[in-house]
């Protein structure tokens, strides 16, 4: 199957919250069969220095709370250490505010995530830091939610 020939079977929609109030974006999740392709497109991406931002999925199923805290942590079922939770993406790397991205991942599948959250944090994560590779605060949330 190509990505353009097979529909989405979720989707999260991103949005900002404080520095990043015009941050928006759209996550689709195309079940494959080597696993998930994941696509981000974002955009309103606030400057942080270094035009790389952490990218997860978290096990919370809101972006409610103060600075999204409703999020919770990785989504981490196996508990594995940083960076090998299911949760833990690439990095989203920005030009001018906007980022694009698409990888296929065998980390999760699109049933285990549906109702969790994705995260986009205002620094990239160093692969190392537990246990959250010290990606800084969240600025970026959207639920993940089944289409059709």
């Amino acid at each position: 199957m190509h990505v353009f020939t097979n529909k989405p079977v979720a989707v999260a929609r991103i949005y900002g919250q404080r520095g990043a109030v015009g941050l928006r974006g759209t996550v689709w999740f195309y079940r494959m069969p080597a696993g998930v392709l994941v696509e981000a497109r974002i955009a309103g991406l606030p400057k942080n220095g270094y035009g790389i931002y952490g990218f997860h999925i978290h096990e919370g199923d809101s972006c409610g709370g103060d600075r999204f805290s409703a999020t919770g942590n990785h989504y981490n079922p196996a508990g594995n250490p940083h960076p090998n939770h299911a949760g833990d993406l690439p990095p989203l790397i920005s030009y001018g505010g906007r980022a694009y991205c698409a990888f296929i991942t065998d980390r999760f599948s699109v049933k285990e995530i549906i109702g969790r959250t994705v995260v986009i944090h205002s620094k990239p994560d160093d692969f190392k830091t537990q246990p959250s590779g010290d990606a800084d605060e969240k600025i970026g949330c959207g639920v993940v939610e089944k289409i059709g």
